[in-house]
């Protein structure tokens, strides 16, 4: 039988347990370092993306600026006064479109009275948008006339109603011709009035 002894001036150490771990805490150390590395590259090409979209982006805005500030050099001062008087001349054929003469007729008929008639009507539409209305009349006298204008007043379909002419014929007629406002929808005052929609 032998006997195995250990002579050594040192203890005997478990030398296996410690390379092991050392194994172990080196390849943690390369699995660390290899997510690293791809980490960094992933981050490294999407960072280039992020500054080519940057890149583009800042060229695009470059072109629209250079783009609107040839758009505003063309607008000239009549160019821009010859499109807004298209707009008003575009917005008086509508409003003639909408202009009612059943509607008129009606209101004038419901104040006429007897001794007055009208010769003529004349619409237009004027600077701001309203029916400026030219009514020439002729009546047995003064009283009458201004009677009429005041009760077509009374309507709050007319506004501002003032006698432009006024004659005598032979006969002992009087003519006159009186302009005002016609308002489609009635209002308070004149200024409360508007456009004719």
């Amino acid at each position: 039988m032998s006997l195995r002894t250990n002579l050594a001036t040192r203890p005997f150490y478990n030398e296996r347990a410690v390379q092991a771990a050392i194994v172990a805490v080196a390849l943690l150390v390369v699995a660390a370092t290899f997510v690293n590395v791809w980490q960094l590259v992933s981050l490294t090409r999407r960072d280039r993306a992020l500054g080519a979209e940057t890149a583009a982006a800042d060229a695009r805005a470059r072109t629209l600026r250079q783009q609107t500030a040839q758009a505003r050099s063309g607008l000239d001062g009549e160019r821009l006064t010859a499109v807004a008087a298209a707009v008003r001349e575009a917005n008086a054929v509508i409003d003639g479109r909408t202009f009612s003469w059943t509607a008129l007729f009606n209101w004038l008929e419901t104040t006429l009275p007897p001794d007055v008639r009208i010769a003529s009507i004349t619409p237009r539409v004027g600077v701001d948008g309203r029916f400026v209305l030219a009514v020439a009349v002729e009546g047995e006298s003064v009283e009458a006339i201004d009677t009429f204008l005041s009760a077509l007043e009374a309507t709050g379909r007319f506004d501002d109603l003032l006698v432009r002419q006024e004659r005598e014929t032979d006969d002992g007629t009087i003519k006159a011709t009186a302009e005002g406002f016609y308002l489609a929808m009635p209002g308070p005052t004149s200024s409360a009035a508007g456009a004719i929609r």
